[in-house]
């Protein structure tokens, strides 16, 4: 079968392209915006890429055409299709029909943790010696892809990321409707893609439809803290429940008892295993929790997925440390709503103070962090959650931002924070604000759901040809 992918480097319609290679399907595919690690990715697939979406491109002939959610009403070349009367799906329907159909589908669903927890549970299936397939909205270090068709076969374990955004503009279902999860997590629910979703109740509809799709005899991994969740299966739950996040007098669930990157899992008081790994924060402690119930429902036990889980190397984008130029250090993260962008400085801070008392006889001076966003999701640029800025930002000694064309102002959104918070009205401004405030043994966090023009690089290249970085107290 030949497929031509319209929108084939979004994280989604990437890893599709890569798991219908193979399956040894023809894998053909446009797009406007590409940057890493989705375009790498492609080329090294040997999948051709074509540029823009010009309506030319039926002469391709494909047998199917496979329209992402990027494409809306207008686009030159849907509309060839429409005229065409082309045969045309959408990526999640092809997925349910050609990939899914047959596996334990593992569906990692939830308003964030939904990459990190679809890798580690990829991760403990892989150490445990099940071949899984999966498709995951990121790249997983220890696989070093997005997707991986894994052992397909009836029955084997396939783990998807889950996501609750609408599946093309003809079938404006969640995605996650098509999986059919013989095991679903719920990691947590809050409002996100105000675009489409006009409050967090329309997104709890969504999760209560998926919910509906599992037999009885299915799972529910459910975090027992959220009270959304809760509200979703108040309304039906139809599957047997494994809740996580509980008090540890509660019989049957899993909680945890540590810091987070040391810590016992717990079943009610008994300790079932117990994880020590490189990945910060609570919320990656959480998702671990996640991970090992879901695992255990393909039969992998707490000790052998908490052990496993030591090795877990996390994903691309997440707190990856990007380079190192004149004493200062610069990170990137995919963080782009404000409960993923507080949890994530806050996961650097801990770090970063873990590493002082490791040393407690060394001069230190507590390493500032310098947090830099874009605020580029459908969401951010319609100002639904501006007022959560500041909280989201408050954890940084200084915050930057890029102001774009979405009519509110980023600058009176952060006024809260201050002669902390500078806005800048495009990257090259951006890049030269942040390294004229940087000093020496300063922490650069940059946090977008997209390539943001390279920032990263240009932070890199900026801070290197300054000279040598001047320390905290330093005359300028």
């Amino acid at each position: 079968m030949h497929l031509h992918i319209l929108g084939i480097c979004g994280t989604f319609m990437g890893g599709l392209a890569a798991l219908a290679r193979q399956a040894g399907h023809r894998v053909t595919g446009c797009d406007e915006a590409v940057y890493p690690p989705m375009s790498e990715q492609l080329q090294s697939l040997g999948i051709e890429l074509i540029p823009g979406y010009d309506a030319a491109q039926t002469k391709l002939r494909p047998d199917v055409y496979v329209v992402g959610n990027v494409v809306k009403r207008g686009n030159a070349l849907f509309e060839a299709l429409l005229e065409g009367d082309e045969r045309y799906t959408s990526g999640p329907q092809w997925l349910a029909e050609h990939v899914l159909h047959g596996r334990h589908v593992l569906a990692v669903a939830g308003t964030h943790g939904k990459t990190s927890t679809t890798a580690m549970l990829a991760h403990i299936l892989e150490a445990g010696g099940r071949e899984p397939g999966f498709l995951v909205g990121g790249v997983p270090l220890d696989f070093g892809v997005s997707a991986r068709l894994g052992r397909a076969e009836r029955g084997q374990p396939f783990v998807i990321e889950a996501d609750e955004y609408d599946t093309a503009l003809f079938d404006k279902r969640s995605k996650f409707v098509h999986y059919r999860p013989r095991t679903a997590v719920l990691n947590n629910l809050e409002l996100d893609h105000a675009d489409i979703f006009p409050d967090l109740a329309a997104i709890e509809t969504q999760f209560h439809h998926l919910v509906r799709t599992m037999a009885a005899s299915a799972l529910i991994v459910v975090n027992a803290r959220d009270e959304a969740l809760a509200r979703v299966l108040k309304r039906g739950c139809f599957s047997r429940v494994q809740r996580f996040a509980t008090k540890r007098e509660e019989p049957g669930g899993l909680s945890a008892r540590g810091d987070p990157q040391a810590f016992d899992v717990l079943r009610g008081s008994l300790k079932v295993g117990r994880v020590e790994w490189e990945q910060l924060g609570e919320h990656n402690q959480l998702n671990a929790l996640a991970a090992i119930a879901a695992a255990e429902h393909v039969g992998i036990e707490p000790q052998a997925a908490a052990s496993a889980l030591c090795g877990f190397k996390g994903v691309r984008r997440r707190l990856e440390l990007r380079g190192e130029a004149g004493g200062v250090r610069v990170y990137d993260d995919f963080a782009h709503h404000p409960t993923a962008m507080r949890a994530t400085i806050g996961g650097l801070r801990h770090r970063l103070e873990r590493e002082q008392l490791a040393h407690p006889g060394a001069a230190w001076r507590a390493p500032r962090i310098l947090a830099v966003f874009e605020p580029r999701s459908n969401t951010m640029k319609l100002g639904t959650m501006k007022a959560q800025l500041p909280w989201a930002l408050e954890q940084a000694d200084l915050a930057f931002a890029l102001q774009g064309a979405w009519g509110w102002s980023v600058a009176e959104a952060l006024a809260p924070l201050g002669a902390r918070a500078r806005v800048a009205d495009n990257v090259p401004a951006l890049v030269a604000a942040v390294a004229a405030a940087a000093h020496e043994g300063d922490h650069v966090l940059v946090m977008s759901n997209g390539g943001f023009e390279g920032i990263h690089d240009r932070l890199l290249e900026a801070l290197a040809v300054r000279g040598p970085a001047p320390a905290r107290g330093a005359a300028r």
